[in-house]
């Protein structure tokens, strides 16, 4: 996942276009320059940072979108840098905001696409209940994947982009164009066929820097899994709030997202889900908390949420990194 670009788009409102791009300057450094089509910050490195209108957004003169250039996983303190600075000048994000993340499509052949598709449909109502997706923005700008798209795809088993280019326009589609109304999906494939890149649209805005670097790292996660997988299950998982927490957690081990350096990112991804994060069911003990809330061990002993004897402990990770 460290080696894959990617870029991202950040909708804020309170902040005009101006106020916006000289925030990203202070932390990029470079010159700003101004077209109609907005503002633009050429960093250090010559990459362009873009500030543009966006009609969806509520603020009117008061607010932008940031549209970042081809990032690296290096990038990922510079981009968090960029967020706190418009934080800062009064970027905020309200329900109209989403942030639209593009992973590099170049090295995705048929297999690798269609793994990644899969993987979202089987785990879809965990990743919208998990980052909060509003019902309004699931039916307008960022749909499940579609059913009739799902079914085309496996009947037809692709071997090429080409194939798979059929099965998600219904039809041979040579010249895609950029506001196709396909585009309007949490998992966005127009956006392969027209620029080269694979667009993740679930992301609720957000101008905390914390979060925007784990939906970032959740997204490269994805697209590494489905190159490296040989293959992918797309019947859906069974959904159940009271483990939701404990189940995505699971599906977060599983994308490798482990360990202290993803600590955070688990923390954020999985605040908003109800349940334990170190336990399916019941507690057997109740010696102590069960862990922390990203499920890292507590204080509890060897019964504990990581220190179980056995896959018979209350569902123990353990247990959860072969139910993945």
């Amino acid at each position: 996942m460290k080696t894959l670009r990617f870029g991202i788009e950040i909708e804020t409102v309170g902040a005009g276009r101006e106020k916006l791009a000289n925030a990203i300057q202070s932390v990029v450094g470079g010159r700003i320059s101004a077209n109609y089509l907005g503002m633009q910050v050429t960093d250090a490195q010559g990459r362009a940072w873009k500030v543009v209108p966006d009609g969806s957004l509520s603020g009117s003169t008061y607010s932008g979108e940031i549209v970042s250039p081809i990032l690296t996983y290096q990038d990922l303190d510079a981009l968090q840098s960029v967020v706190r600075a418009v934080r800062e000048v009064g970027a905020r994000a309200d329900a109209t905001c989403g942030i639209h993340i593009h992973v590099d499509g170049s090295r995705f052949d048929a297999k690798a696409v269609t793994n990644l598709v899969k993987m979202v449909h089987k785990q879809e109502r965990l990743l919208e209940t998990a980052l909060g997706v509003s019902a309004a923005r699931l039916n307008r700008f960022c749909k499940p994947i579609d059913g009739a798209f799902l079914q085309r795809l496996e009947a037809r088993r692709p071997r090429t982009l080409q194939d798979v280019n059929e099965a998600w326009y219904g039809r041979r589609n040579p010249t895609p164009a950029r506001y196709d109304s396909s585009r309007y999906h949490g998992l966005n494939l127009n956006s392969l066929f027209f620029r080269g890149t694979i667009e993740f649209r679930y992301f609720n805005g957000s101008v905390h820097a914390g979060e925007v670097k784990s939906y970032v790292q959740l997204v490269l996660a994805l697209a590494a899994r489905a190159l490296a997988s040989k293959a992918a299950s797309s019947k859906r998982r069974d959904f159940n709030p009271a483990t939701a927490k404990y189940d995505f957690r699971v599906f977060l081990l599983h994308l490798g997202l482990i360990g202290e350096e993803f600590k955070t990112a688990r923390l954020h991804l999985l605040k908003k889900l109800e349940g334990s994060a170190a336990w399916k069911g019941p507690r057997r003990d109740r010696r102590g908390s069960g862990g922390d809330e990203d499920g890292s061990p507590g204080n509890e002993g060897p019964q504990g949420a990581q220190g179980g004897t056995g896959p018979t402990q209350g569902g123990a990770p353990a247990e959860a990194m072969a139910a993945a």
